[in-house]
């Protein structure tokens, strides 16, 4: 599947999403993208595309997008580890993906590659990398983000094989790099540690990749990914304390070196939580990711490495590109 195709990508204005974008556009693919209305099209500025506007709870705007498309790249998804409501987040996931998974299937495209994530995977506490055998069941799941994920992927791969449904399944880490406007949870952190906001940190580890080699591995999966298989698109295992200790370095800071006890924080991520019920702000701390902190999310990407050709660089230059890009952009003034 090498030659040009028409593509249809969704969450194109976010942070993955983009990135994918951009990768589809400089294979040579004709891309088009949707756009809620009220989203700044930063992330599309200078980008050769197609925009249609509308949401994943607009058909007609799906309809729309699909028409004439030869593929989808659905990466759009409510990326939020705590809201008001956490049922509308599961809900989000869950009804998007369908509704445009039952599009794909009556517009009859050729290949559709869903962005699902880690976050359906079981991490263990020993520190021991797992892979896509490690999967979770929704009612073990910490947090409606989580639990959407595992539904939503569950949906594709009934459809999958019920219907015929032409998708492969990409798991992402936990990107990081450019363009990460809101920023993400992670990106959050990265921006409080090199403000000095970070003194201390809890004993946990996460996988970092670049988002530029999460998108290439999109495309990778759209060329080679076998249909109704899921591929880990991840980088590098790294501590908790290691990452804010490189990021430290990379700004000019002193690294954190106390590590705090879980225990001593949750009462202040119920206090965070009680406050952003009120002001409708995400907390910086809550008691879900309090919860999942205890585990090590470290994942192997050997399977789409073999599979797919898929690399990762060095997760210090995703680092420092997402520094670089951060300090541009004015969040660490």
């Amino acid at each position: 599947m090498a030659e040009k195709q028409r593509l249809f990508i969704t969450g194109a204005t976010g942070f993955v999403g983009a990135a994918v974008a951009r990768v589809a556009l400089a294979r040579g693919h004709d891309v088009t993208v949707l756009k809620r209305p009220a989203t700044p099209p930063t992330n599309l500025a200078g980008l050769d595309v197609r925009v249609v506007e509308g949401d994943l709870g607009d058909r007609d705007s799906l309809a729309r997008g699909m028409a004439g498309a030869d593929a989808l790249l659905h990466v759009a998804a409510d990326y939020r580890l705590w809201a008001p409501n956490p049922e509308e987040i599961v809900q989000n996931n869950l009804r998007g993906t369908r509704a445009i998974m039952e599009l794909a299937l009556e517009h009859r495209l050729r290949r559709v590659v869903y962005t699902s994530s880690v976050a359906v995977l079981a991490p263990r506490t020993d520190g021991v990398a797992v892979d896509e055998r490690a999967v979770m069941a929704p009612d073990a799941a910490i947090g409606a983000y989580k639990k959407s994920k595992i539904l939503a992927e569950q949906a594709v791969l009934d459809m999958v094989a019920k219907d015929g449904l032409p998708a492969v399944i990409v798991n992402p880490s936990t990107p990081i790099g450019p363009r990460d406007l809101r920023p993400t949870p992670t990106g959050r952190i990265i921006v409080e540690a090199a403000t000095g906001k970070m003194p201390a940190f809890v004993d946990t580890g996460l996988n970092l990749v670049h988002v530029d080699d999460v998108a290439e591995g999109h495309l990778l999966a759209f060329e080679k990914g076998r249909v109704g298989e899921r591929y880990i698109l991840g980088g590098q295992d790294v501590s908790l304390q290691r990452m804010l200790a490189d990021i430290a370095g990379l700004v000019g800071r002193k690294a954190p070196t106390v590590a705090v006890p879980r225990g001593l924080i949750y009462p202040i991520a119920v206090v965070a939580e009680a406050i952003a019920a009120v002001t409708k702000r995400e907390p910086f701390v809550t008691v879900d990711g309090l919860r999942m902190s205890k585990y090590r999310m470290f994942f192997s990407s050997a399977k789409a490495e073999a599979e797919l050709g898929y690399a990762a660089r060095p997760y210090g230059q995703a680092l420092a590109d997402a520094l670089t890009w951060f300090k541009a952009a004015g969040y660490l003034a």
